[in-house]
């Protein structure tokens, strides 16, 4: 088999060379004294022209780690965090939460504090830190919300521990691997190592759907009146919005989907009937769910009793959750575009004898359709004028603007009925985990993977606080990576009020009209934040200037190259 050699080299040099084999473009990191290996291997590879990662210097940990995110959500490439010891890791922790439930792959990295005191290796302690930041066991900070951890010991698990943290990231289901790099074994000199190129350890492939499930489920929807989808994530290839954009179509299955990582099926589908199930649920007598792990929220809103649940996905129980209890008639594991592919096929066998059933039902989906659009047409049309500026406005103004090819990264509640996204890949919203501040990492990590598209990140002003700002900022400015934020800006934490209200709607914090602890009393002008950094920012408080400033701010992103905010003054 084809292998590399190299020659009078450390573990560092060896490690870099081998991530540039396996396809890592970026090496994310936030440096600390656990680098000094990594970075003199980096500047010997410039030097020698030796392959490796681009190093990246990302200021915060949490932007790191959604910037890689949002690099493999364009890309479909997983790609290196590397962060100091136990604090980067603390620090990191939201990214890796959204990480984790979102099922996004991603090599997350630490330092770990040199073990020896005294002696002749290279690397051991030199800094009064050394002690202070040992932990017994720091990779518990993270076991329980990664797939696999590994402290690297040398040269001689090196290759086996590079692919082997790619293989399991990158197996279905998908999600983040962590492994600490102690200083003394990257600092480990050779005369030779070697290695496959390419590698010989191949991902495993994602399971095959069960025949005989399938067609069970065929049968099951096929003799429904009023089946319905309920879809969350299935939107992580094109391949899937294509599976389920045809399946709904030609049986006439209305699909909603609910708190959508992607964009998982065409807002302009003739079976896409918005994004909130629960005004269909009692009238389903078979309901699909696909990829979504809350269909819906058993104390609000459920389906009948007798109403036939069917799931499927790579992990349609949600293994990793501790207590999740839908019923399921029928759970499928399997790859999600072949499963619905398969399906199809299944559903053609009986599609002659269901057809009255499946016109009778398009012809009320197109009705159930048009009443929607016309509805939120009519939202706009009633709050166009309202100030503070309304969040239908605010959001119908930015479809207006963005194009059909652009990128539209979503943390601030926005409804995202008002905009027109037709294009797999055109939509991320990385919050699975509930980690705030993902947004601005995965724009900045977007952008990098596809710097000629128009990259728009919607942030509340909360989440803008969370997503490190100033450390956003600077890498835009620093990496040439232009982009434009919009902050719906309701000086709240409106999450945290809406919930309140609901658990207490007569309580004496609804009376107040002002629940302690989720207002900001003070208005911050947070447009000037990204002007630190060279772009461009504007407060935006009258609803008939917003077009024209969100016109502004896209041409300084796409014709001058600099990033833009508007802090959108909204209800």
């Amino acid at each position: 088999m084809p292998r590399k050699t190299i020659r009078n080299g450390t573990v560092a040099d060896a490690y870099l060379a081998l991530l540039a084999d396996r396809g890592i473009d970026y090496f994310f990191g936030n440096a600390g004294t656990d680098f000094a290996p990594i970075i003199e291997s980096f500047a010997k590879a410039a030097a020698t022209g030796t392959p490796a990662p681009k190093p990246m210097l990302v200021p915060h940990e949490n932007l790191a780690l959604h910037m890689a995110l949002g690099y493999y959500a364009v890309s479909g490439r997983p790609q290196v965090v590397m962060v100091h010891v136990n604090a980067g890791t603390a620090n990191a922790m939201c990214g890796l939460i959204n990480a984790s439930k979102g099922n996004l792959p991603v090599i997350f990295t630490s330092g770990r504090t040199p073990y020896a005191e005294t002696g002749d290796a290279i690397g051991l302690r030199n800094r009064e830190v050394h002690w202070p930041q040992e932990m017994r066991d720091q990779a518990a900070m993270v076991r329980e919300i990664v797939k696999w951890d590994y402290e690297l010991r040398g040269k001689d698990v090196l290759e086996v521990a590079v692919d082997r943290a790619l293989n399991i990231a990158m197996t279905e289901p998908r999600g983040p691997v962590y492994m600490t790099l102690p200083r003394e074994p990257l600092a480990e000199e050779f005369d030779e190592f070697s290695f496959d190129s390419p590698s010989r350890r191949h991902t495993p492939t994602a399971p095959w759907p069960d025949p005989d499930a399938i067609d069970q489920a065929a049968e099951i929807l096929a003799q429904a009146e009023n089946p319905l989808i309920i879809t969350g994530n299935s939107g992580s290839t094109a391949g899937n919005v294509a599976a389920l954009a045809a399946l709904a179509e030609r049986f006439a299955l209305p699909v909603t989907p609910r708190k959508s990582l992607y964009l998982c099926l065409p807002s302009t589908h003739p079976m896409q009937l918005g994004l909130d199930p629960d005004p269909y649920l009692d009238a389903a007598d078979a309901i699909l769910v696909v990829d979504c792990d809350v269909p819906w929220i058993p104390s609000v809103k459920a389906p009948s009793a007798d109403c036939k649940i069917i799931h499927i996905g790579v992990d349609p129980g949600f293994s990793s959750y501790p207590i999740r209890g839908y019923p399921a008639d029928l759970a499928i594991t399997g790859d999600t575009g072949v499963a619905l592919r398969q399906l199809e096929q299944a559903m053609a066998t009986r599609e002659a004898g269901a057809r009255d059933r499946i016109e009778a039902r398009r012809t009320r989906v197109a009705t159930e359709w048009q009443r929607l659009r016309d509805g939120w047409r009519a939202t706009v049309e009633k709050v166009r004028d309202q100030s503070p500026i309304h969040p239908a406005w605010l959001a119908r103004c930015i479809d207006q603007v963005k194009g059909e090819n652009a990128i539209l990264v979503s943390e601030a509640r926005v409804p995202l009925t008002q905009f027109t996204l037709t294009r797999p890949g055109t939509f991320f919203a990385f919050g699975a985990g509930g980690g705030l501040g993902h947004g601005l990492g995965v724009a900045l990590g977007a952008k990098l993977a596809a710097p000629d598209r128009l990259v728009i990140c919607t942030q509340g002003d909360g989440s803008y606080m969370y997503g490190n700002p100033v450390a956003a900022h600077y890498v835009s400015k620093a990496e040439k990576l232009p982009f434009l934020t919009v902050m719906h800006n309701n000086r709240e934490w409106g999450a945290v009020k809406r919930n309140t209200r609901a658990i207490y709607p007569d309580g004496y914090a609804a009376k107040s009209n002002r629940e302690p602890l989720t207002f900001f009393d003070q208005g911050i002008e947070f447009e000037h934040t990204v002007r630190t950094a060279g772009g461009y920012g504007e407060m935006v408080e009258d609803p008939a200037k917003l077009p024209g400033a969100l016109e502004k701010a896209v041409d300084m992103v796409m014709t001058d190259g600099r990033q833009a905010m508007l802090n959108v003054i909204s209800s």
